[in-house]
Formats: structure tokens, C-alpha cells, sequence
């Protein structure tokens, strides 16, 4: 039997593991925390970017609202609404720009 110290310092290990391992998903386009990531594709055609092991493409958009594909499914996003569970992860558009939509990536 494992005594309780050994037990959390095994599961503090784990954690930062995992954490490390979320940070290496991230590309320059990608900016990680421990268990969230900001995502910026740029507003043009076929832009996409990989977050978490799955890729993110810029599909169209207007003011409020986007349409990326994620993990091979296209979804709809508006600005102010809750995040949405695609390829096991959960999506929220957190800004659109002229040139670039920001999405907010966790699993």
C-alpha cells in the first residue's frame, strides 16, 4: 500500500506531466495554460492551426458569429456564448478582428 505522501506527491507528478504534456500541443498561434488555451486563426481562406491534438480551421465569420472546423466538424460560434463540446474538447469564441478570430480552447 502506497503511504498518503507518496500518494500526492504520485499525483503532483501526474498533474505536471499532464500539464507539460497540454503545453507541447501548442504552436505559435496557440498560447497555453495548464488547462486552457487561446487560439488565433487568421480571417483567410484554409487558415487553420493544431491545439491539443486537433486541428482548428477558419471557415467564415461576420461580426458576432464564426463557423470553424473542428476535428473535422464544422461548428457555429457567437461571441458571448458558452462553449461548445467538440472532438472532445470545449470551444468559446472570445474575439473577432478584421484579420483573425481568437477562440478559447480546454479539455
Amino acid at each position: 500500500m502506497i503511504s498518503a505522501p507518496r500518494r500526492r506527491i504520485a499525483t503532483a507528478l501526474a498533474s505536471a506531466a499532464l500539464g507539460l504534456t497540454l503545453l507541447t500541443g501548442c504552436s505559435d498561434d496557440v498560447s497555453c495554460g495548464l488547462d486552457q488555451c487561446t487560439v488565433s486563426i487568421a480571417r483567410e481562406t484554409n487558415a487553420k492551426v493544431e491545439v491539443l491534438g486537433v486541428e482548428a480551421k477558419f471557415v467564415s465569420a461576420d461580426e458576432n458569429t464564426v463557423t470553424v472546423d473542428i476535428a473535422g466538424e464544422q461548428i457555429q460560434l457567437t461571441k458571448g456564448q458558452q462553449a461548445v463540446d467538440v472532438g472532445g474538447l470545449q470551444v468559446s469564441l472570445a474575439s473577432v478582428t478584421s484579420d483573425a478570430i481568437q477562440l478559447e480552447v480546454s479539455r
